[in-house]
């Protein structure tokens, strides 16, 4: 009986911490609303209007320089060019 019950409990359990569709869309929304937030006004200051394909372009690419940044500057993961 053991044998049976356990596999089903590790199971669910792992299931339980599993995002839905829905959530994920949650998350991701706040994270467009918030690069908006933060990156939104510069690219209104570089002359792109709001709400145009161009300054949704612009806002992304904003964003992805800012964590690209941020990434290189942590130590571990900068390459090494001594072999």
């Amino acid at each position: 009986m053991r044998t049976v019950i356990f596999p089903i409990m590790l199971g669910a359990a792992s299931l339980a911490g599993c995002a839905s569709p829905a959530q994920q869309a949650a998350v991701m929304e706040r994270e467009m609303d918030r690069m908006i937030v933060v990156y939104g006004p510069a690219c209104e200051r570089l002359g792109f209007s709001k709400n145009t394909d161009a300054w949704r372009n612009c806002v992304l690419n904003l964003s992805n320089k800012d964590d690209f940044e941020q990434y290189y500057a942590y130590p571990n993961y900068r390459p090494s060019w001594r072999y």
